[in-house]
Order: structure tokens, then C-alpha cells, then sequence
């Protein structure tokens, strides 16, 4: 069980790695109200797919704000006091660089986005959990496009990683502490 509760994490593992069911524990246990940042668009069955099994994983009790291409109007809203989990970063970085279609604009942009939520949380202080996917570890791309999103996405979690108080690499379930 954690004590302090004002901080940034990040969340860090491959496909069904645990970090996802991680974040949501830390927030479960700490009592503070539940806001989910769901960042996933149901582009085909298994996403769809994909997305149920999230969201049957979160109680009754979790406020869900839909934002697959930016945090807009979510930022707007008062945090204090919430456990704020954003899940996932690789599917927001996903989006909007398909989206954008060139990887130097998206990483600034997404630059931009999540600095207004590190900033946000000094302000307003609650807890707040980042789930992004390591994918640079596996194959190397066959396509360039693939090869620039992992490039972009590995930029995108250097950057998260210099920002929070916490970072952890979830491997089978298990978080190794990073920083």
C-alpha cells in the first residue's frame, strides 16, 4: 500500500504485461475518487474486444472521460483529491500520429498535452498514473512507418520517464522499480 498519494507514476510494459491492472489497484487502494482517461478507439472486434476486458476490470465506482486524440476539455475539469489513471499513452501517441501522419509534429504536440497535466497536478495535487507501453524491446520493424512510431513512442517515454516521480517496467505482472 502506498502513503503518498500526490505524485506522477509511470507505468511502463509489453502487450498484457499487468500494468494497466497495476494502476488501477493503486488507485483502488487509496481511496481517493477513480478517474479513468481512456485513450483506445474500437477500430476492429479484437479492440473492441480489447476495451471490454478493461472496462470489466474497473469497478462501478470509476469516472471514465473518452480521449483517444488529446486531453482537451478533460483538463478543464477540477482533479483535487482524484486518482487519475491515463491509459494508455501508446494508444494516444497511436492515434495522433496517424492522425498528424509526422512523428516530429505529434511528439511536440503530445509534449505540449502532457505538460499541461504534470503542471495541473502541482496545482491541483492527485494522484496520477501513466500506462505506455515499452515497445522498442522486440522485433525491428519491417515497415519505416512502424519504425517511426516505435521511435516516436520510445521518445514520448524518455520524456513521461524525466517528468514523474516514479516510473516502473512491469514484467508478468510484476513492477520493477525504475525510478
Amino acid at each position: 500500500m502506498q502513503e503518498n498519494w500526490d505524485k506522477s507514476v509511470l507505468f511502463l510494459g509489453g502487450a498484457r504485461s499487468g500494468k494497466s491492472r497495476l494502476a488501477l489497484e493503486w488507485v483502488e487502494e487509496s481511496g481517493l475518487s477513480p478517474l479513468y482517461l481512456a485513450t483506445g478507439v474500437a477500430t476492429d472486434p479484437e479492440m473492441e474486444e480489447r476495451i471490454l476486458r478493461h472496462q470489466r476490470e474497473r469497478s462501478a465506482m470509476w469516472k471514465v472521460e473518452e480521449v483517444p486524440f488529446g486531453l482537451g476539455e478533460a483538463l478543464e475539469k477540477d482533479w483535487r483529491g482524484q486518482g487519475v489513471v491515463l491509459d494508455c499513452v501508446t494508444f494516444l501517441v497511436n492515434n495522433i500520429f496517424w492522425k498528424e501522419k509526422d512523428g516530429e509534429e505529434t511528439y511536440e504536440r503530445l509534449c505540449r498535452e502532457l505538460s499541461r497535466i504534470f503542471e495541473k497536478r502541482k496545482k491541483e495535487h492527485f494522484l496520477l498514473l501513466l500506462v505506455s507501453n515499452e515497445v522498442g524491446m522486440g522485433v525491428v520493424p519491417e515497415h519505416p512507418a512502424g519504425r517511426e512510431f516505435r521511435d516516436l513512442q520510445g521518445r514520448v517515454n524518455q520524456w513521461i520517464a524525466s517528468q514523474v516521480d516514479e516510473a516502473y517496467l512491469v514484467v508478468a505482472g510484476i513492477p520493477w522499480r525504475l525510478k
